[in-house]
């Protein structure tokens, strides 16, 4: 189902299907099939395995899936045993914008990267290079070049490439 159309239907509200770990593409499957409406954000990504090189859409949230339909529909895609845990969405509205704005990119093929959701006076440990290891607090986090897209109910975010002139605060 296009994305746009799940916000022409009025009915139904949001949830955050957290799926068994690489079962995002089989969860969305099936609810493809039981007509179900819900939105995987998917990356292109190029891997290697050996000497062969493959370009593979990935989740954009690995582990995560969301659902736009009734509590029946939750419970139906729960029980296609891909689902670990189905969370509520306390602000519809702010998830909903959220989603929108990623859809949006996507669909312009804008580069996104996952991209650590930190907040000032966070604790973090960095985990690779010569600094491997050492924790610290999240001082502040500025760079003009790049846009952040969120989706705080998952606490993560993503990065996208921005030339600086084509931004400006919010009010």
């Amino acid at each position: 189902m296009d994305f746009n159309e799940l916000f022409s239907a009025k009915t139904g509200r949001w949830f955050v299907l957290h799926t068994r770990a690489r079962h995002e593409k089989g969860l969305a499957d099936d609810l493809t099939a039981r007509k179900i409406a819900h939105f995987l954000p998917l990356v292109t990504k190029v891997r290697y395995w050996g000497k062969r090189k493959a370009i593979v859409k990935e989740p954009l949230f690995p582990g995560y899936i969301f659902l736009h339909g009734s509590n029946d529909d939750t419970y139906l895609a729960d029980r296609t045993r891909h689902v670990a845990q189905i969370i509520p969405v306390p602000d519809q509205d702010r998830l909903a914008w959220e989603l929108r704005n990623l859809s949006h990119a996507l669909d312009h093929n804008a580069a996104l990267d996952p991209f650590p959701y930190l907040k000032k006076g966070v604790r973090v440990t960095i985990t690779s290079g010569p600094m491997r290891g050492l924790q610290g607090t999240v001082e502040s986090r500025q760079n003009i070049e790049k846009i952040i897209l969120t989706v705080e109910m998952l606490g993560q975010a993503v990065s996208m490439e921005l030339h600086g002139a084509l931004v400006e605060p919010v009010e």
